[in-house]
């Protein structure tokens, strides 16, 4: 455990180096045309539901942007335009929350009975009835009888909501979501209505494009932003980190036998933390504070709760201390800022480090390939200078970012709070894959439903707050017209599937290509705003 990162929840950045996106591969799957969801009916539109994909890395220009926008349904089919219906259909049209609509639909009884004819003829086709050659006509009570009337039944109805639903569609054409309509009446009750009044009613709930409300209006085009940098970033004291962690990897550990802990010095420490509460008496435990064989190298010690290292100087192998700390109020959990806490540590095994004198003979081992130490030194801060240019540009961007989303109003589309958060589920547990092997227990585990929704429910502020951003960016790049060449399209995408190849992973080249379109206006955005945003920059 690292105490600078303590958390039981997975803190979503979308700014990675590479876009984590699976492009393809699903988690949930289902064969049947309706799937239950929280009691109510989900159609499979085009084959497919709402699922998980599975991440995967596409090219480094995402560390711009990430995530999905909005994209509407295409117009309807020419198959449904082709496909008269013998008579209207009624739909009432009502908004919805998070940008749905939902949509109320009378099938007259014409069109049920049109549907019905169609269903009997299909297992005219299919059904083998003794006495009658294949695909001749057989009386209707016959067929039934052997078919069987529930069977017939619920294909009737199914047939019913597969050919009308995409005509009760056209009134929201060009702004439905895709693969979010969501049928809210009861399957066994739509069967018990038709197979006694001969028609069928029923509503359906569809996400739609979102629309955006910017305050101030156009505020976007003159914002002020203060960017905070670390002085972790600091190229310099970067380099010095790096010259000592090199230097200190071709040291040896030894035991400290004839005093207690000292700046310098490696402990393996148990840790316990609980809440202390506001009249002094001991609340409950933290979990997340706590850890067992804990590796703390006490030159890191300024990346932990402010007073943690200074609380157990002096500690020796054997030996416990108990003391209390408060977590500041930047801390990243926020449920702890604030919190007063008790801690106890257990001292299990102290060293120091026997270190080499830091010379140029030691050049070669501290960086294959230098002479000299100066040769090292020179090296290592060019390096870090190159890092602390990229980290401020993307604390820059990160600023940018944070700022628009915070200028916009808009309901999110449950179906896109869904997909995006299962992309950064996917996403997650991919790195663990990548950290850990994992069983196949392990992994059934970390893939079922169950662990996708405490997940969304968990992560659902950060996934709600990615989604605006990108949502204003889309938005920025149509408003101000903003485009980007063709050949620069191209040359991503081709980088793109070169990655998918190198790593032997699948892909699908449409969504690839929509995906770097993405990472494009994205990058354009925050290009068009930095040119006319007033930018401080502060170390914290």
């Amino acid at each position: 455990m690292d105490l600078c990162v303590i958390s039981s929840t997975t803190t979503i950045n979308p700014f990675h180096s590479c876009l984590t996106r699976r492009i393809g591969s699903r988690l949930l799957q289902s064969d049947s045309l309706f799937v239950s969801r929280g009691g109510c009916s989900v159609l499979r539109f085009n084959g497919r539901l709402k699922k998980p994909i599975k991440p995967l890395e596409v090219s480094c220009v995402a560390k711009k942007i990430g995530g999905r926008r909005a994209e509407a349904s295409p117009a309807v089919e020419p198959s449904v335009k082709e496909d008269r219906l013998p008579a209207d259909l009624q739909v009432t049209e009502t908004k919805a929350p998070n940008s749905s609509v939902k949509l109320s639909v009378e099938v007259p009884a014409i069109v049920c009975e049109d549907c019905y004819q169609r269903v009997l003829s299909e297992f005219m086709k299919m059904a083998k009835v003794p006495g009658f050659r294949p695909g001749k006509r057989v009386p209707e009570n016959i067929i039934v009888g052997f078919v069987g009337r529930q069977y017939v039944l619920r294909a009737t109805v199914e047939s019913i909501l597969k050919r009308t639903l995409p005509h009760a569609m056209e009134s929201v054409t060009g702004k439905a979501l895709k693969d979010s309509i969501q049928i809210l009446s009861s399957f066994p009750v739509m069967e018990k209505a038709y197979s006694q009044l001969k028609t069928l009613s029923y509503e359906v709930v569809v996400d739609v494009v979102p629309e955006l409300k910017w305050n101030p209006e156009n505020g976007y085009k003159d914002m002020k932003i203060v960017v905070e940098l670390g002085d972790e970033i600091d190229a310099k004291k970067a380099c010095e980190r790096q010259l000592r962690q090199k230097h200190k990897s071709l040291g040896a550990l030894k035991i400290v036998t004839d005093r207690g802990l000292q700046v310098g010095d490696f402990a393996v420490i148990d840790i316990s933390a609980t809440t202390i509460d506001e009249d002094g008496s001991t609340g409950q435990a933290i979990p997340d504070a706590e850890s067992k064989g804990f590796h703390f190298d006490t030159e890191e010690g300024n990346r932990l709760l402010p007073g943690f290292l200074d609380s157990i100087l002096g500690i020796r192998a054997g030996e416990s201390k108990s003391f209390a700390l408060v977590f500041p109020e930047s801390w990243k959990q926020e449920n702890l800022r604030g919190q007063r806490a008790q801690f106890t540590v257990d001292c299990k095994e102290l060293f120091y480090r026997d270190l080499p004198a830091l010379d140029d003979s030691l050049a070669d081992k501290l960086l294959p390939g230098c002479t000299t130490l100066k040769e090292v030194e020179e090296t290592l801060i060019k390096r870090c200078q190159e890092m602390e240019q990229e980290a401020k540009e993307q604390a820059t961007d990160n600023a940018i970012l944070d700022r628009i989303r915070k200028m916009v109003e808009v309901e999110i589309p449950q179906s896109l709070f869904e997909e995006q958060g299962r992309q950064f589920y996917g996403a997650r547990l991919l790195e663990i894959q990548g950290n850990m092997k994992l069983t196949e227990e392990q992994l059934a585990s970390l893939s079922s439903q169950k662990a996708v929704n405490e997940f969304l429910e968990t992560q659902r502020e950060s996934i709600t707050n990615i989604i605006k951003q990108n949502l204003a960016v889309g938005d920025i790049f149509k408003r101000e017209n903003l485009e980007f060449s063709t050949d620069e399209l191209l040359k991503e995408v081709e980088n793109s599937i070169t990655e998918f190849k190198k790593h032997k992973q699948e892909y699908d080249e449409e969504r690839v290509k929509d995906q770097v379109q993405e990472i494009l206006e994205g990058a354009k955005v925050l290009e068009w705003l930095k040119e006319r945003a007033e930018i401080q920059y502060i170390t914290r």
